[in-house]
């Protein structure tokens, strides 16, 4: 069943006018319309999957960001960078929390593998993951609960050093609620990080509704450095710094390049993604995906 959301996410405001329609090129081959608000222009699917629907849309072994899958050279290699990107999350909550060690909830921690490296580094590890089959692999990698929503009553007293939303606010039905209760349980002087993609990007441009970050219909909320800082501002969170994360350009133009022309390309993709990140450079961070480092209003 599809939902119809009647106000913008970010402002309220109540019109919208046509952006993009997309295929959803991993799953179901389905289309679905991207909106844009007409005051604050805000991006977002709509209509779009409800919550008790939305599952399916994520069970294919082609969805590999919730699978630990091997098969065929796209998963190879996205694997491998997955592996690499870890050790750079591990560098940036240290270096952003200013502590080696401490107390982190990773909202939607999909198989587990981060927080995994920060159960290794000696964190106290708390994990949220709605997918079923995603959650019990993490809970056998980690040998510990995860889980299912940030609602659950074992959260009422706690507070966490560090939250991560490792490409996953994008995907929130319940944005006010999750995000009221995240605001809830950081620390004073904790910090949250939000990566998520960026449709200002180049390679959004270039690619349209080709472009693989849209990701429809799992992707609800389409994001740019200047409408994420308006929906945080509704909770008393501010954006402190932006990072650039350049990785995720030749992924995605790899992905989208795909989408269109119907064939795996890595060379004529390796350059797609170092075009966008050139242009990126010149043009205020306007990377494929953007890293929020983010705290409480004091």
């Amino acid at each position: 069943m599809l939902e119809i959301l009647s106000k913008c996410p970010v402002c309220t405001h109540n019109y919208f006018s046509p952006f993009l329609v997309c295929e959803d090129y991993t799953v179901s081959k389905e289309k679905f319309q991207i909106v844009s608000c007409k005051n604050c222009g805000f991006k977002f699917t709509n209509p779009r999957p409800a919550s008790a629907d939305i599952a399916r849309y994520y069970h294919s072994d082609s969805y590999i960001s919730h699978s630990n899958t091997k098969k065929g050279i796209l998963a190879q290699v996205y694997q491998k960078v997955r592996k690499i990107s870890l050790q750079s999350k591990l560098k940036h909550i240290q270096k952003e929390s200013q502590l080696q060690k401490g107390k982190i909830l990773d909202y939607g921690c999909g198989t587990g593998d981060f927080l995994k490296i920060c159960q290794d580094n000696d964190w106290e590890i708390n994990g949220i993951e709605p997918e079923k089959i995603a959650r019990e692999q993490a809970e056998s990698l980690l040998n510990t609960k995860i889980d299912e929503n940030i609602f659950e009553n074992q959260f009422e007293n706690k507070q966490f050093d560090v939250i991560t939303l490792w490409h996953v606010l994008e995907h929130i039905h319940l944005l006010d609620e999750t995000l009221t209760m995240l605001q809830k349980l950081l620390s004073p002087n904790g910090v949250i990080l939000i990566a998520v993609p960026n449709c200002a990007s180049a390679d959004a441009q270039k690619w349209k509704e080709y472009w693989a970050a849209y990701d429809l219909p799992r992707h609800l909320y389409h994001f740019t450095p200047q409408t994420l800082p308006l929906l945080l501002e509704k909770y008393h969170i501010k954006i402190d710094k932006y990072i650039a994360m350049p990785y995720d350009s030749y992924y995605i133009s790899l992905l989208s390049r795909k989408y269109k022309t119907g064939k795996l390309n890595f060379l004529n993709g390796f350059f797609d993604g170092f075009q966008s990140n050139q242009w990126a450079k010149k043009n205020s961070l306007n990377f494929s995906s953007v890293l929020y480092i983010c705290s409480k209003k004091q």
